[in-house]
């Protein structure tokens, strides 16, 4: 049988993560009635309100304060987890960039299982939990049994769990936990954070994004994608491959190396959605793609899926918005 499972809240700003919420729904994946505790670290005030709202999602908080915790650092979470979760726990972890830079060290350190972003979870089995992985950019779906009974370290890619707010309520209960993490100090530490530049569009206000991939095949096929975007009062964004090749500039790349958006709509247009492109998708926007890959991985979190070459389509879609 699994042991205790935990969810890791990231969160900035007195604000948590999007994946706050999805963790909760991951949990029940594992075991419907098992208690789900959330741990959430920090320093100070940010820290007490974000601890505050997860009592409304989570049966328990655990709250660490220390002010080594004041900026994300996965060496210094690391030991705190290590020093306060139970041998046999299950901790749950978004799969962006800072949940790869702490779960593999961490399921180490606990001597458990590690699995690295996971986009569904078939249930317990003995001892056994069975995922859902996907490989080869989403091209195959491979079904993965770990053995969890000493614990284990798991990835959660964001969006894949949709987030629920009828589970609120909770009244969880809060514990301070920081006095059991110990001594915190690491080799490497916080310097600043350096906000990224802002175009001559901020992609990260907007309501409504079309967004382009390597599906549009040529530079000179972007007309389409902005000629769409005026006739639907929108703004154009992009996947990392469109920036590489310097067809449109780095403030306009929607993604875990690029900006993070919280659009009401986002059309993706010949994006496969790699976890890296929708790690920067937050607050459940309603999601429409269009893909001539029927297996592409975006079509799993899409709530209207089309299957269609781009270069055709968006003439047409973008004559029917105008008619």
């Amino acid at each position: 049988m699994a042991g205790q499972v935990f969810a890791y809240i990231k969160h900035a700003q007195g604000v948590a993560d999007d994946s706050a919420k999805e963790l909760v729904m991951a949990a029940k994946k594992i075991n419907a009635d098992a208690p789900v505790t959330a741990v959430v670290t920090g320093s100070g005030a940010d820290l007490d309100k974000v601890c505050k709202d997860m009592t409304a999602f989570y049966k328990a908080v655990w709250k660490i304060d220390n002010a080594a915790l004041a900026y994300p650092n996965g060496e210094v979470v690391r030991k705190a987890l290590v020093n306060v979760l139970p041998g046999d726990a299950v901790v749950l972890l978004p799969h962006d960039t800072f949940g790869m830079d702490l779960g593999p060290g961490l399921s180490i350190k606990m001597n458990s299982s590690f699995i690295a972003d996971i986009v569904g979870i078939e249930g317990l089995d003995g001892g056994a939990l069975k995922v859902i992985r996907q490989e080869f950019s989403g091209q195959v779906s491979t079904h993965v049994s770990a053995d969890i009974s000493n614990g284990a370290v798991i990835n959660v890619r964001s969006g894949v769990f949709q987030a629920d707010d009828s589970i609120g309520g909770a009244n969880g209960q809060l514990e301070d936990k920081s006095a059991a993490a110990g001594d915190l100090s690491a080799k490497r530490k916080y310097l600043e954070t350096v906000q990224a530049a802002v175009g001559d569009v901020d992609i990260t206000k907007s309501d409504v994004l079309v967004s382009v991939g390597r599906g549009i095949e040529e530079q000179d096929n972007l007309e389409l994608i902005f000629e769409l975007a005026k006739a639907m009062g929108a703004d154009v964004s992009c996947s990392r491959p469109i920036v590489d090749a310097k067809w449109l500039e780095k403030s306009r790349q929607v993604g875990t190396s690029g900006q993070t958006v919280k659009p009401k709509v986002y059309l993706a247009l010949g994006i496969s959605g790699s976890f890296q492109h929708l790690g920067g998708i937050k607050g459940n926007p309603f999601i429409v793609a269009v893909n001539k890959n029927s297996k592409a991985p975006i079509f799993q979190v899409a709530e209207v899926g089309v299957e269609a070459n781009i270069i055709e389509f968006v003439p047409e879609l973008t004559a029917a918005i105008k008619g």
